[in-house]
């Protein structure tokens, strides 16, 4: 969509009205009426810019939390070449969740649009980029020599996303990091071995 200045600053401001909206305590799903008054636009707006209506916004919004996500690890996630580097993205991590709190804008957002194509690409696209940020780190660890070469690092990486995953859902149920924390912490442990 070939926007002008004004329009994608437009377009941006729906996009963070609905994120907002969805991040507050309003229940339940978020209604086409919701996003209007959230963005302070007008149907005609609202449809302009999202013509699929209500599905293609709450996409949008789904790929700017998913970028919020990587953004919020910045920048010890590219950086993950020292053990202080680790620590420092595991504090990170605990730190955007533990201010999140058991609502998770990203996860009420797939639970609305799930079905909806393009829905799993959101989240399978987060979870590479993620997956392949921690694995460079494993690498760049093992060049240096301060993780064994005959750690498989593609599972490891794999295991630091599905630690973090569990944690996240714990804390959606629970209310506490403390399952986060625990798994970082014991993955960090398990590649300084």
């Amino acid at each position: 969509m070939g926007l002008t200045t004004k329009g994608r600053a437009t377009r941006q401001r729906i996009i963070d009205g609905a994120a907002a909206h969805l991040r507050s305590d309003a229940p339940g799903d978020m209604t086409l009426d919701d996003a209007l008054a959230a963005t302070g636009t007008s149907k005609g707006q609202l449809f302009h810019y999202f013509p699929g209506g209500k599905e293609e916004l709450l996409l949008a919004v789904a790929r700017a939390e998913a970028d919020k996500v990587i953004a919020d690890q910045q920048p010890h996630l590219g950086a993950l070449t020292s053990w202080a580097a680790w620590e420092n993205w595991r504090d990170a991590v605990v730190a955007r969740y533990r201010a999140q709190g058991a609502s998770c804008p990203l996860g009420s957002l797939m639970n609305q649009v799930g079905a909806t194509p393009g829905a799993a690409e959101v989240v399978t696209t987060l979870l590479n980029q993620w997956q392949g940020d921690v694995l460079r780190g494993i690498t760049a660890m093992q060049a240096q020599g301060d993780v064994r070469p005959a750690l498989d690092a593609d599972r490891m990486a794999a295991a630091f996303i599905a630690g973090i995953q569990g944690g996240v859902q714990m804390l959606r149920t629970t209310g506490s990091t403390a399952h986060l924390e625990a798994a970082m912490d014991v993955l960090i442990e398990h590649l300084r071995r």
